[in-house]
């Protein structure tokens, strides 16, 4: 199924297309079950962040954080969001249970263009402290540089958001952090009449395998990856060793 056939799709059925990625994202590394909800539930949501000296490695102290699952407009907010920077080179630090693999393959390929470092660590700004939700979600939204934190622990790049992390010209994943893999599908319009969802499950045909394993080695990491994602049931997320993250070349262990 092309991208075009598969936004169509989701354009008709969004509330249902959100829930069904869900399946997949809920088998995640274990969070608390409102952090689960924020993150399946939202867009990928960009914005600044800034921290204390060397925050997010030497020298850096700001960075773009990402949140959420990748959707049809991520990759132009991405671009938005860079374009508010003042388009410097930042890092970006990911935290997603996954979404649309080709839209994630897009800010892959945006990162490389732009030689840009990714992460995976949670942001947490000061203005979450709190745990009012409605006042951390807004100031997320603010385009304001918000004042944080980023820690690794409980920290997820899965499914589809590992393809966004190939793209990086540095790729880093804390220890504490989890890089989650698993056999990858697409939706589409399910005319059955007893389809409840009216989405169906498209799984990887060796076409699209075949892609996927050609993007990860232009980005320098061994297809090897892949292939293992392959067989791994959809509806269950395999966690990365960090042995396995340095012989696959995905991703080095410090922030």
């Amino acid at each position: 199924m092309t991208c075009r056939t598969l936004r169509a799709a989701v354009a008709v059925l969004a509330g249902a297309a959100v829930a069904s990625i869900q399946i997949h994202a809920a088998l995640a590394a274990k969070r608390a079950p409102s952090e689960y909800d924020e993150l399946n539930n939202t867009p990928l949501l960009f914005y600044l962040a800034k921290g204390a000296p060397n925050a997010c490695g030497p020298g850096c102290s700001e960075w773009i954080a990402a949140e959420g699952y990748f959707d049809a407009g991520a990759p132009e907010r991405l671009r938005a969001v860079l374009a508010r920077a003042g388009n410097r080179n930042l890092p970006i630090y990911l935290q997603s249970p996954g979404g649309f693999i080709d839209e994630a393959m897009v800010i892959g390929r945006f990162l490389r263009e732009h030689q840009m470092t990714a992460g995976v660590a949670r942001t947490i700004p000061d203005a979450c402290a709190a745990r009012d939700v409605k006042a951390c979600r807004a100031a997320k939204r603010s385009g304001q540089i918000l004042n944080a934190r980023l820690v690794g622990i409980s920290a997820g790049c899965n499914s589809a958001c590992v393809y966004a992390l190939m793209g990086a010209a540095t790729r880093v994943a804390p220890p504490q952090s989890r890089v989650g893999i698993h056999r990858m599908f697409m939706f589409e319009a399910n005319r059955s009449p007893e389809s409840t969802s009216g989405l169906s499950r498209v799984y990887a045909a060796a076409p699209l395998v075949s892609r996927l394993g050609e993007y990860a080695q232009v980005m320098g990491v061994n297809p090897e990856l892949v292939w293992t994602a392959e067989t791994i049931n959809p509806d269950k997320i395999r966690i990365l060793s960090g042995p396995e993250m340095r012989r696959w070349k995905l991703a080095a262990p410090k922030l």
